[in-house]
């Protein structure tokens, strides 16, 4: 049976050789790109066109039509490849039409090469846009799966193409438009056979050359012993853990080859009928931590897709219902009576068994999420872990930098128990803000409050956020994320400055200054924001003459070169306007030569500046110390909820970890 998709949602693939049919109201280019975890296309020999239609495992046709069939080996990929994007474009020149809201809505087909229907997608709501990525299949786990995609560009398919970080895309639109304009027309003959085994074939880095394209079968060959030459579909062993090669193609007058069962939808991970058992680091990557970061990533997206497929599909089925009820009870003279009643049932009837099975697909893929996340969660080095993971027991300070940090934990009203782990790039690109105020967070409560509240203890309360207890957590926020880049660099290359002239944040403080990552406490006052200020905007200003004429050894002995964090707690109170200006100037020219900004304050109080504040507001990346609906993601735009990576109450690990990093430091 084939699946019917929204926009978002996925399904999965039990066969490696499929057929991608197109249909469109008028002429389009048809193409495929082969992009690696995130996407992104290594060069132009990643892209099947009209000008190239043959790429290791895939072709596309030559010519601009209606119609497309286009064939997919998912076997035959090159070992980088882990997205097949599904391009379609109206060429310039042909026809008329330069948008597809002008014609009909194309709809791709993926099936089997006997034709056997897997999955249907009806790319609608487009308007001004003439190209689109209409679906794409992805690997994850060693298994692939189909996505609704339907994202359209106005700006055609050079946009579509730069998206996809093509540097040569606009050449090569003009490469493909070319190609369409001579109209070379040539059938799309069957795929390769998949080779026996996958260690056979050999392996290509992100960077490697296009391999030959693999040979055809006889064009007499039907396509029932291309089906049974193509072996028994999906292996769901872990590609890398084979003890044995996959099982050898069989004859084509053996008769049909052997049928292998669809995952459940509510199959259990690594079970025979369900999906592939998650391995911890089965990403794409150079190391062990790039592919933890990339699967932490990966099953962000995930959730983040699955969830707006879930959500799509239930407003259609509302808005369906609706409609079915207001045509069937438009006639006054139906209003009343069984008839009426009996509309009224079907109506709800099919909205109920819509939102179900929208409901278990949703929880099919949640499974998956869970159980992907109890196995990546305990293998997190500390730059990714929880500060309850006992990975921190064993920690020692590293030789090395790490590729990203973790903020805190997001999640979706739909699961709330699914925490996915905020992790952002170093060093970092944008300072912080830790908003201290009770104006952003006064708006009731928020999905998973009751959850942190339990773990808080007393600091929030069933009613509005009380403002001292907040500060309180958004210092200690602010603490736990200066101790975790402190361990996670190496002795030496870090250090925390602190601007607080009040001298409030004395008690969260106490971990950084009683082990002596922090020299001494803060120097109170005007005087103490001068001094601190005026300290990291020299270092800023020679470390950026020095780079600019390549001038490093230069540089005065007193001048520590290690990164610097600063975190300005209680502001604006201390705060001038030459001190306002230097703190602007450390925010923009800081991140370039390793200043850092981690602002604690209330917007609402920094308001009395007027609007010049409000460039450090939205350079900053904005997080809060109890739970919040407020970071949207790329993709879809939904609103998570964020929650900071504070120390478990009682927890003495901080300050052992800081009491390590002192002794490196002092021993370097």
């Amino acid at each position: 049976m084939t699946a019917e998709l929204v926009r978002g949602q996925n399904h999965p693939l039990d066969r490696s050789r499929v057929e991608i049919r197109v249909t469109a109201g008028s002429a389009v280019m048809a193409g495929v790109t082969l992009g690696d975890t995130q996407g992104r296309l290594v060069g132009t020999e990643a892209v099947a066109h009209p000008g190239a239609p043959r790429r290791t495992g895939v072709e596309v046709s030559r010519q601009a039509a209606a119609e497309h069939h286009l064939a997919v080996d998912l076997d035959a990929l090159p070992a980088g490849v882990h997205r097949v994007s599904v391009l379609l474009a109206l060429p310039s020149g042909i026809g008329a039409v330069t948008a597809f809201g002008a014609c009909a809505a194309p709809a791709v087909t993926v099936t089997g090469v006997d034709g056997t229907g897997i999955a249907h997608y009806a790319v609608t709501g487009l308007g001004a846009e003439s190209a689109v990525v209409a679906v794409e299949l992805y690997r994850r786990q060693g298994a692939w799966k189909v996505r609704a995609v339907g994202q359209g560009y106005a700006d055609g398919l050079t946009a579509m193409l730069h998206d996809q970080g093509l540097p040569q895309a606009a050449e090569l639109a003009a490469e493909i438009e070319d190609a369409v304009s001579r109209g070379q027309a040539r059938a799309v003959p069957s795929p390769a056979p998949v080779a026996a085994s996958r260690s056979e074939r050999p392996v290509a880095g992100p960077g490697a050359a296009q391999g030959p394209t693999p040979a055809h079968p006889p064009a007499s060959e039907s396509p029932a012993s291309s089906v049974t030459a193509a072996g028994t579909g999906i292996d769901y062993r872990h590609p890398k853990r084979r003890s044995t090669p996959a099982p050898a193609p069989a004859p084509a007058e053996a008769g049909p080859a052997p049928t292998v069962p669809a995952s459940s939808p509510h199959g259990t991970p690594g079970a025979p009928d369900g999906p592939p058992a998650p391995v911890a680091g089965d990403a794409a990557g150079w190391s062990m931590e790039e592919r933890l970061y990339n699967q932490v990533w990966g099953m962000f997206e995930d959730l983040a897709r699955s969830v707006a497929a879930y959500r799509s599909a239930s407003g259609f089925a509302e808005s369906r219902m609706e409609q079915e009820l207001d045509q069937a009870l438009s006639d006054p003279r139906h209003r009343l009576g069984t008839a009426a009643d009996a509309a009224r049932a079907t109506a709800r009837d099919r909205h109920a068994a819509l939102v179900a099975q929208a409901r278990a697909a949703l929880d099919r893929d949640l499974a998956q999420l869970a159980a992907e996340s109890a196995v990546v969660e305990p293998a997190l080095p500390p730059a990714f872990a929880r500060w309850d993971s006992p990975v921190w027991q064993g920690y020692h300070v590293p030789s090395e930098r790490p590729m990203a940090l973790r903020l805190g934990d997001l999640h979706l009203p739909e699961v709330l128990d699914l925490r996915i782990p905020m992790l952002v790039r170093l060093p970092l690109e944008r300072g912080l803000w830790i908003d201290s105020g009770t104006d952003a967070h006064a708006a009731g409560p928020v999905p998973g409050r009751d959850v942190t509240r339990r773990e808080l203890g007393s600091a929030l309360t069933d009613g509005p956020p009380d403002e001292a207890a907040v500060r309180r957590l958004a210092m200690e926020t602010a603490v736990a994320i200066a101790a975790r880049l402190l361990a996670v660099h190496p002795a030496g290359d870090f250090a925390v400055q602190v601007i607080d002239p009040g001298g409030t944040a004395a008690p969260a403080l106490a971990p950084l200054v009683e082990s002596g990552a922090l020299p001494a406490a803060p120097m109170p006052g005007a005087q103490g924001v001068a001094a601190v200020l005026e300290m990291l905007t020299r270092r800023v200003e020679l470390v950026r003459t020095a780079v600019r004429h390549r001038a490093g050894d230069s540089l005065p002995p007193d001048l520590d070169t290690a990164d610097q964090l600063l975190i300005v707690h209680d502001f604006p109170h201390g705060f001038d306007d030459r001190a306002l200006t230097r703190l602007r100037y450390l925010a923009d020219e800081g991140p370039a030569v390793g200043v850092h900004l981690l602002m604690v304050a209330d917007r609402a109080r920094t308001r009395e500046y007027g609007p010049v504040l409000d460039p450090l507001w939205r350079s900053l990346l904005r997080i809060t110390p109890v739970p919040d609906t407020h970071l949207a993601d790329p993709w879809v735009g939904h609103a998570w909820t964020y929650e900071p990576s504070l120390v478990p109450a009682g927890s003495q690990v901080v300050r052992q970890v800081l009491g390590r990093v002192t002794a490196a430091r002092r021993a370097s």
